[in-house]
């Protein structure tokens, strides 16, 4: 598999056509098996085939059960700066029903192991809406991020994906299902807690100490483009999107054998193109700039766009600053439905 990534980071190197190098982000798995060695290769050659200049944010995403103190002391001498480790709680009856390998002491050995070996910049991820988790229990999680100093964190409802354990206990009956209601609330007082304790809710399911907005995630949401490599690889362009197969076994005989890169494509309309830019904004704490679609798109455009908010600028749900449409804590809990109403 590194043969292969190493392989399609050359093949691929014409794709952002000499386009700075700002982040580099390990994840989509478990990057964390990877060894300093290792990360190094693969960093060397991200700096032979690409305009690499000073690369402002490096993050290795990773699971708690990996990240040992020896492990993190010893990714001090590679280019990573970040750490996105996948908390999802800090309470074992949660970590249990999501049928995670880790529990809740190697959650905060994990964060502390990294902060101990001199990495600051970590960010989390939290699950709300868990059956079984009290508004009392969701706000410990939210404590222990406090405690620790956390600068930076993802929280996102419980979704239950089709052909995992866990959807085929709760259609046997074995296990409780999702509460909606209990998710809205317990977005509801997220947000509410953020606001007191300084984070910015700059996106969605996102939250950060002002100057600590994940530089790489806040490209994605303002449309910049961007090359993933390896089995089921996204990339963006600005007009298309590619996707890798996701089978690891056809994917490196497709690269090594093959040499070439197994991937499909979407060529983006400019409708396309303009709803992404909607969905993505409109989650932003930045907004959706009307001025933007008129420029970039059409003025026909721009006068659509802003005849569909009307309803949900009368009723509380979005508010409008200057050139910019924005969500009300209100409208957040709708977001994909009223960027859906905006589409052209």
């Amino acid at each position: 598999m590194l043969a292969a990534i190493l392989a399609e980071l050359t093949m691929q190197a014409p794709y952002l056509n000499g386009q700075e190098v700002e982040t580099i982000y390990f994840g989509g798995g478990t990057p964390s098996l990877l060894s300093a060695d290792e990360i190094e290769r693969i960093t060397d050659a991200i700096q032979e085939h690409y305009n690499v200049g000073s690369i402002r944010e490096f993050t290795l995403e990773a699971n708690p059960d990996d990240l040992s103190y020896s492990y993190i002391k010893s990714l001090t001498s590679t280019a990573i700066n970040r750490f996105s480790i996948g908390i999802q709680s800090f309470r074992d009856n949660d970590l249990q029903y999501m049928n995670r390998a880790h529990n809740a002491k190697q959650a905060e050995a994990a964060v502390k192991a990294t902060q101990d070996a001199g990495f600051e910049n970590i960010t989390i991820d939290l699950i709300y809406g868990t059956p079984g988790l009290t508004d009392n229990d969701w706000k410990h999680n939210l404590d222990r991020v406090k405690e620790f100093g956390i600068p930076h964190f993802s929280a996102y409802a419980l979704t239950v994906e089709e052909g995992t354990v866990l959807h085929h206990n709760i259609k046997k009956k074995k296990t409780t299902p999702v509460d909606n209601a209990q998710s809205a609330a317990q977005f509801e007082m997220l947000m509410d807690y953020v606001a007191v304790h300084g984070y910015d809710h700059y996106e969605i399911s996102n939250f950060a100490l002002p100057d600590m907005h994940a530089i790489h995630n806040t490209n994605y949401w303002m449309g910049v483009p961007y090359l993933g490599i390896g089995p089921s690889a996204h990339s963006y362009n600005g007009q298309a999107r590619r996707w890798n197969i996701a089978n690891n076994t056809q994917y490196m005989t497709s690269v090594l054998q093959d040499k070439k890169t197994p991937f499909e494509e979407e060529i983006l309309t400019p409708e396309q193109q303009l709803n992404e830019y909607i969905m993505t904004s409109l989650r932003t704490m930045w907004g959706c700039n009307l001025q933007k679609i008129a420029t970039t798109y059409s003025d026909a455009y721009y006068q659509s766009v802003l005849k569909n908010a009307q309803a949900f600028l009368e009723n509380g749900k979005m508010l409008q600053v200057g050139d910019k449409l924005m969500l009300t804590n209100a409208g957040k809990l709708f977001a994909d439905n009223i960027a859906a109403a905006l589409f052209v």
